[in-house]
């Protein structure tokens, strides 16, 4: 399975095995009440296909939940393998994918991808992160997204700006960019935690511990949580 990690991570002190398990286990607990992100949703319809995951990930970009999965939906109506999507026309693609955000960006990365993972790879999505990176538009959030939910890794997690701001507010780590964040998060978090950390966060950060106004009243966290907001 694929590799993981670069030089030089940062992090703040890192927090102890049971602070973390107590949060993870606190989040595991309050997910059943909400909605799940729209690439879990996409992976759980799709039996953890990993090319519909890959698609659903690059259209997710900077683009709400809502619009993503019914993005995806439209696409995959049309076209649900690399084999049947690379001949459509940019053009087609942007019409089914509109209105995610860079939707001409994206319909370009999405063709491009297609023709590789047909020509390259052999119609299959590739399940190491070297291989993966080589794709039009994909960077390590999606590489270590597919990983994780497409091909079940345990040593892989994928940071996006829930993750890269909830880990920061909790204090396990002190970075400025997601690639740094994820770096320090393989010291910070104990191993058996790293593929929940992306569904755990990003759920949490879409309902509750938002960039703006957070709903630290309503955060199962708040206990502990070095950021709340104060009463």
């Amino acid at each position: 399975m694929a590799g993981t990690r670069q030089a030089k991570p940062l992090a703040a002190q890192a927090p102890s095995a049971a602070a973390v398990a107590w949060i993870m286990r606190r989040l595991r607990n309050a997910l059943p009440d909400l909605e799940a992100p729209a690439v879990e949703k996409i992976a759980e319809a799709s039996r953890r296909n990993a090319f519909q995951v890959l698609m659903g990930t690059l259209l997710s970009a900077r683009t709400q939940d809502a619009t993503t999965h019914s993005a995806s939906v439209r696409l995959f109506a049309r076209a649900d393998s690399p084999e049947t999507m690379w001949p459509l026309s940019v053009r087609e693609i942007e019409r089914l994918i509109y209105p995610v955000s860079f939707y001409r960006t994206k319909a370009r990365h999405v063709k491009a991808t297609c023709r590789l993972l047909v020509e390259r790879f052999g119609g299959r999505v590739p399940d190491t992160i070297e291989q993966l990176l080589t794709l039009p538009g994909v960077g390590r959030k999606t590489a270590n997204l597919v990983l994780i939910l497409a091909y079940g890794s345990r040593r892989n997690i994928c940071v996006d700006t829930h993750v890269h701001r909830i880990s920061n507010r909790l204090g396990w780590v002190s970075t400025p960019t997601p690639e740094q964040t994820e770096q320090a998060l393989y010291r910070a978090v104990p191993r058996r935690w790293w593929p929940d950390v992306n569904l755990y966060l990003v759920t949490w950060g879409q309902h509750v511990c938002r960039p703006i106004r957070p709903r630290c009243g309503a955060c199962v966290l708040a206990a502990r949580c070095p950021s709340r907001a104060p009463r």
